[in-house]
């Protein structure tokens, strides 16, 4: 086979990869990056974890939440970060939300219809913790599709955005706060494992860059998962 053929057929492969990344088949992230299907991504859910010394008053901006919730020392490569940061399968709360790791564009449009019944829902105390959380620079927003910063919502704890990563993060936030007794630090670890799943390119680079890992392969990773 000659060279410039051989190119060609590497060149095509990887287009096709970036392909069934767009049509958002996460679970060929695998096989993208590191090019063997034995790799397996981590599917365990953040709220196990303790994170009990974790001072979320004190984080500054997004990438202070990831070092802060994840073991960004473990990272040297994209498929570390990959395996870290993005997940897969059904969190322990997705079967009664009816959201899945799996299904991420169904899981958008679930999360971000969901948004404004579940504020009207809260209770002044739930709203109030809410309030709190979210309006911190901590990520619970869009930051990577459409330019509001780490911080989401108005005052009133509506959306800041009209797209759907905004409010779908929202309502992990509102839903774990009114249905579960996990603390803040856990919630938000949970939504930034969504916003990791929303826009695996940027999170993976940034927390890869901050783990002082290897970024040359990422542009293989789909820059955005879901409409803006």
């Amino acid at each position: 086979m000659e060279k410039n053929e051989t190119i060609e057929y590497i060149l095509v492969g990887v287009f096709a990869i970036l392909i069934l990344f767009n049509q958002l088949q996460i679970s060929d992230l695998n096989s993208a990056i590191k090019g063997k299907s034995s790799f397996s991504f981590s599917s365990v859910f953040s709220g196990s974890d303790d994170l009990s010394s974790v001072d979320i008053s004190k984080i500054q901006n997004t990438m202070q939440s990831y070092a802060a919730l994840f073991p960004i020392n473990d990272i040297k490569t994209p498929q570390d970060a990959v395996a870290i940061l993005i997940p897969t399968g059904t969190p322990e709360y997705g079967a009664t939300m009816g959201v899945s790791f799996d299904d991420p564009v169904g899981s958008l449009a679930k999360l971000a219809r969901a948004q404004p019944a579940l504020l009207q829902g809260l209770t002044p105390e739930q709203k109030a913790r809410f309030l709190n959380l979210a309006s911190m620079p901590v990520g619970i927003s869009c930051e990577y599709c459409c330019g509001v910063g780490p911080v989401g919502i108005r005052k009133d704890g509506s959306s800041a955005c009209g797209c759907q990563h905004n409010p779908a993060m929202l309502s992990v936030t509102m839903w774990l706060m009114q249905n579960t007794d996990y603390s803040d630090a856990q919630i938000l670890k949970e939504a930034l494992r969504w916003k990791a799943l929303f826009f695996p390119q940027k999170v993976v680079g940034e927390v890869t860059k901050i783990a002082g890992g290897d970024t040359s392969s990422l542009s293989e990773l789909p820059g955005m998962v879901g409409g803006c």
